[in-house]
């Protein structure tokens, strides 16, 4: 059968190998967060991974909070100011993660999921993971399912569907996000970027949205990515896909982000180390639960389906 799954470890160690066997093109996942670990291809005769990830589910549990590599950003993304917010006419303070003054990165980035369905076959290969949200931290006083799947497929394309299902008895506020880094060569200055916006949201000395949209266009067309730096959040053109593309000539790797509708925003972060880019798929712009700006309201029961394509190929 031309796509494989193989599956290591216990509980969530347990690690999830996806496989072309036609291509050699592998993804591999960890149920510790429903992690991203690796998208690996075949480049001349070796193995080229393109994702920026740890060496091991326990480096990825005793690693996470350091730079949140990969990391399933939900139920707020990027940076919530100080924490607070409030819904429905009641206060909330979140108590996980900080840095600064804002809590960060919502509040399953660390969850333990669980394989629900993982199937192989002539087309795909596919592993859906669950976690149940049951009002750990206070400041989020909501129950939610997640479910992520992992849809690998011919030419080497990868598809993230996250599913969140209000299972709560009221409305509560949500946002949905992934925090993936790429690697493509050995440093991301060599490489040529292209982002498809003609906006970005202006952010305060916080890195927190003014309400303002300020103009960007460097890159509309494929750029050297030099010694840019970005911790910004843009707005996606409509209908102009894909969002994002990063392609280094010296590995002869291109790397093209397809969101779907779900994920209007894009938030790019450059590291110190300018080894590997954050380009963080977004549902709303950072600190929504207070600026409202992309909001999702999820009543009782609904469902909200986010996706995002990662499509990778070798063009040397």
């Amino acid at each position: 059968m031309p796509f494989e799954i193989k599956i290591n470890g216990e509980g969530s160690f347990e690690t999830i190998i996806l496989c072309d066997t036609a291509t050699g093109c592998e993804v591999e996942i960890y149920c510790f967060g429903a992690l991203l670990n690796s998208f690996s291809v075949k480049t001349k005769n070796c193995k080229t991974n393109v994702v920026d990830g740890f060496s091991s589910p326990l480096d990825a549990k005793e690693n996470i909070t350091n730079g949140f590599k990969s990391a399933k950003l939900s139920p707020f993304v990027c940076r919530l100011s100080e924490g607070k917010y409030s819904f429905e006419d009641n206060k909330h303070t979140i108590n996980k993660f900080y840095i600064g003054a804002s809590a960060i990165h919502g509040l399953i980035y660390d969850a333990a999921f669980t394989i629900t369905q993982s199937i192989a076959d002539d087309e795909k290969a596919f592993v859906t993971l669950g976690y149940q949200y049951s009002k750990q931290d206070e400041g989020f006083p909501f129950a939610y399912h997640t479910e992520v799947t992992y849809l690998l497929q011919k030419n080497n394309s990868l598809t993230l569907i996250t599913t969140i299902t209000n299972t709560d008895e009221r409305n509560m506020p949500l946002s949905d996000g992934w925090h993936p880094y790429f690697r493509l060569g050995e440093t991301i200055n060599e490489l040529l970027v292209q982002i498809n916006c003609k906006e970005m949201a202006e952010f305060n000395e916080s890195l927190l949205p003014t309400g303002k949209l300020v103009a960007f266009s460097s890159f509309s067309s494929p750029q050297k990515f030099g010694d840019t730096f970005f911790d910004n959040c843009f707005v996606i053109n409509e209908n102009a896909y894909p969002a994002c593309t990063l392609e280094d000539r010296q590995t002869g790797l291109k790397l093209e982000i397809i969101p779907g509708s779900s994920y209007p925003y894009l938030q790019i972060y450059t590291p110190a180390h300018r080894k590997s880019i954050a380009i963080e798929n977004l549902s709303s712009v950072p600190d929504a639960f207070n600026n409202s700006v992309g909001l999702i309201i999820s009543k009782p029961g609904q469902q909200n389906i986010f996706t995002t394509t990662y499509r990778l190929s070798v063009t040397k």
